[in-house]
């Protein structure tokens, strides 16, 4: 359901993403073709994925919820309750897909664009079911919210999102302390030391407020876009799959127990010093 409420809105975005390109098209080159092709090749591969990994686990979201904690008629208040605690959730699923490098296998393929645009919203990967993205979502199942309810709820937050992946919007007012606005999510792109790993909203930028994630756009750093260590590719295949390889080559080589498992759940950059350090005696 998720995959088709996304497609259904497929117009607008592609819309959007028209007038963007029209904007930019004398002032700066914010759009390329290869780039935004491979964009919309990863959309389409992510989106065949995402509709069998749905199919695939919404038996699981129903088994947990005959154990539900609690009972939740669906109304305005339980919907809005339920869109507030999915966001909540969402927060830590973005978070841990920075800190954990099986997590950060899939979610780099969002981040490897050096360009930002409405148009990068698309850039997803296929491989996000096998990361465990939907695992996130399996609490609320069990405080009593209906599984179709969820994944409405899901795909209206991937949805706002979509409108936040632009540099044509600078900033929106009081909007900028409850929301996650283009400004924020600029900063969550960037690879600008002072940036990385910072702004994980979905739609609400409180949570980073809360925990200690959030870091205002400096107009005195502009955003450099991309990931610290470039993959200047625009093959699909290789966009999504190119830190998985590096990744179970890096656990095979010769290491302890430990360090193998660090390859795969230890924080990203972690992983690679691990792998880079003198052998203790």
């Amino acid at each position: 359901m998720e995959s088709w409420i996304l497609l259904a809105l497929g117009p607008v975005f592609l819309g959007f993403i028209a007038w963007e390109a029209w904007y930019w098209k004398d002032r700066r080159a914010v759009y390329s073709l290869k780039d935004t092709a491979s964009n919309a090749a990863l959309a389409l591969m992510h989106q065949a994925a995402d509709a069998l990994a749905w199919l695939a686990v919404i038996g699981i979201y129903a088994w947990v919820y005959q154990y539900r904690l609690f009972d939740f008629p669906a109304s305005f208040w339980s919907i809005v309750a339920l869109f507030v605690a999915q966001d909540f959730f969402y927060y830590f699923f973005h978070r841990a897909s920075h800190r954990i490098r099986w997590m950060w296998a899939s979610h780099v393929t969002h981040h490897s664009s050096e360009r930002l645009n409405l148009s990068t919203a698309f850039r997803q990967s296929l491989t996000y079911p096998i990361s465990g993205m939907w695992l996130f979502w399996l609490p609320l199942a069990l405080i009593g919210f209906a599984p179709k309810n969820i994944i409405v709820v899901v795909a209206i937050n991937l949805a706002f999102q979509f409108f936040v992946h632009t540099e044509a919007v600078r900033k929106l007012g009081w909007l900028e302390y409850v929301f996650n606005t283009p400004s924020h999510h600029r900063v969550h792109h960037a690879r600008n030391p002072k940036y990385i790993d910072r702004n994980y909203a979905g739609v609400l930028i409180i949570w980073d407020k809360l925990f200690g994630s959030f870091v205002a756009e400096d107009p005195d750093v502009p955003c450099e876009y991309g990931i610290v260590q470039p993959i200047h590719s625009h093959n699909p295949l290789r966009l999504t799959f190119h830190e998985w390889i590096a990744m179970f080559r890096d656990f095979a080589r010769p290491q302890t127990f430990a360090s193998r498992l660090k390859q795969l759940f230890g924080p990203p950059e972690r992983a690679h010093a691990e792998l880079n350090s003198p052998p203790h005696d």
